[in-house]
């Protein structure tokens, strides 16, 4: 069952290369998610890419496009570096939507330390990250227009101000954040609601999963990202 969606005025009539995005991003600050993703659909078409880390968040989004439109599309990013339960959560996902995700890589972990020398991630983790999400995610967002993230102001301090639209200038295109406002627990009591498979993980301390090299488990109350990178500066792989 499509999920209900709030009533309001229709956006204003665009394209999608004439776009205010500062319009659009107060326009959509007040609607659902379901109705940012169904404005993204009109609006763009088949032009659009949906990113998934198979996080929870992920789980949702998926759920939601794909009551709008069967044809949505989703890929990933391999670092050759995510954890088991993460590829595994892939394949369920997989499974249990009925759809494929186009996988995007860079080179080899063997590759990697040829160049760059060993543990990279240990080393320059900045630059692990370009290697094995950045560059991979410049391929993916090649040939369209709009991609669609999972990221919500909750999850840290960068991600605080986030609109639900904007223009993506590191990557040169717009990008749709449909979950931004949306709480922990409203996440949570989503995929509960409508039974969608998760990442365990999550079951397991994670809030936040990244690479395993660079994801530890937080402790109840602490940052949810602060297993991410933990004993660094860092707080964000490069491409939100």
């Amino acid at each position: 069952m499509k999920p209900p969606t709030a009533t309001f005025p229709a956006l204003p009539a665009t394209s999608a290369l004439d776009i205010d995005a500062e319009a659009v991003a107060a326009d959509l600050e007040d609607r659902d998610a379901t109705a940012a993703l169904e404005w993204m659909f009109e609006t763009f078409g088949d032009n659009h890419y949906i990113a998934c880390s198979f996080q929870k968040t992920s789980s949702v989004t998926l759920h939601l496009a794909l009551q709008i439109n069967s044809d949505a599309r989703f890929f990933y990013l391999d670092t050759d570096v995510l954890f088991p339960e993460t590829y595994a959560v892939r394949d369920q996902l997989a499974d249990h939507f009925g759809i494929e995700f186009d996988r995007f890589h860079n080179i080899t972990l063997e590759e990697q330390a040829e160049q760059f020398g060993d543990k990279l991630w240990k080393t320059d983790p900045d630059a692990c990250c370009g290697l094995r999400k950045v560059e991979p995610m410049r391929r993916a967002l090649d040939s369209v227009d709009v991609w669609v993230s999972g990221i919500r102001r909750e999850d840290n301090q960068h991600r605080a101000g986030a609109p639900k639209f904007a223009r993506d200038k590191r990557f040169g295109l717009w990008k749709l954040n449909p979950l931004a406002d949306w709480s922990e627990d409203k996440v949570w009591a989503y995929i509960n609601e409508n039974h969608i498979p998760y990442n365990p993980l999550h079951d397991q301390g994670y809030p936040s999963i990244g690479c395993t090299h660079c994801t530890k488990p937080v402790q109840p109350g602490e940052d949810p990202r602060g297993g991410r990178w933990s004993g660094t500066s860092k707080s964000e792989c490069g491409i939100n």
